[in-house]
C-alpha cells in the first residue's frame, strides 16, 4: 500500500499508528516548498508492515510530500496493491496540491484508493463531504474521516480500502 500526500498531511504518523514493526523512516531536516524550515520531512520513503491475518501482510510506503522528491512515487508505486491520499482538512492550501499528487497516481497506473481527511480531531477541519466538493472527487471515491495519530482511525482506513481492492477485483 502506498501512503500519499502533500506535506504534512500526515503520512509519517499514519504509519506509525499502525505498523507492527519499528517505522523505517527517510525524515530529515529540510525546508519546505515555501523556504520554511520544517522541523523533519519525509526525504525518500517510510515504510511499515501490518499483519491484517496469518496469510495478509500489509506492507505501508509512505511517500515524500515535497515535489522535489516526488521522483520516489514512481519508484514506490511499482506493485502497489491500493493507494491512501491523506489530506490535512484544515489546510485548504494543501487541496491543489493534494489533486496534482491524485492526477499522478491516477494517470500512472489504475489503482485503488480512498482519500483520507485527516486531523479531523480539529475544530476547523473541512468535513469529508466538503473535501469531496472542493478536490472534486466522484461519488464512487471514498472519503473517509480520520485521525492519523490514532491506531483504529488508521486501521479503518486501510479496512475501507482492502474493501475498495476487493470490489475491484469482483468487477
Amino acid at each position: 500500500m502506498v501512503i500519499s500526500g502533500a506535506v504534512n498531511a500526515g503520512k509519517t504518523e499514519f504509519i506509525k499508528a499502525i505498523s507492527e514493526i519499528e517505522v523505517v523512516s527517510t525524515e530529515r531536516r529540510a525546508t519546505d516548498d515555501t523556504k520554511m524550515i520544517k522541523k523533519e520531512t519525509t526525504v525518500a520513503m517510510d515504510f511499515g508492515r501490518i499483519a491484517i491475518a496469518d496469510d495478509l501482510v500489509l506492507h505501508l510506503f509512505g511517500t515524500p510530500g515535497q515535489k522535489r522528491f516526488d521522483f520516489m512515487w514512481e519508484i514506490l508505486s511499482e506493485g502497489m496493491l491500493g493507494l491512501v491520499i491523506l489530506v490535512d482538512s484544515t489546510r485548504p492550501e494543501t487541496f491543489r496540491e493534494t489533486n496534482r499528487i491524485i492526477d499522478f497516481f491516477v494517470s500512472y497506473r489504475d489503482t485503488p484508493y480512498v482519500i483520507a481527511a485527516n486531523k479531523q480531531d480539529r475544530p476547523n477541519a473541512w468535513s469529508p463531504d466538503e473535501l469531496r466538493l472542493a478536490l472534486r472527487q466522484p461519488p464512487q471515491v471514498k472519503v473517509l474521516p480520520c485521525v492519523a495519530s490514532d491506531r483504529e482511525s488508521v486501521k479503518n482506513i486501510l479496512l475501507e480500502l482492502l474493501y475498495v481492492i476487493q470490489e475491484r477485483s469482483e468487477d
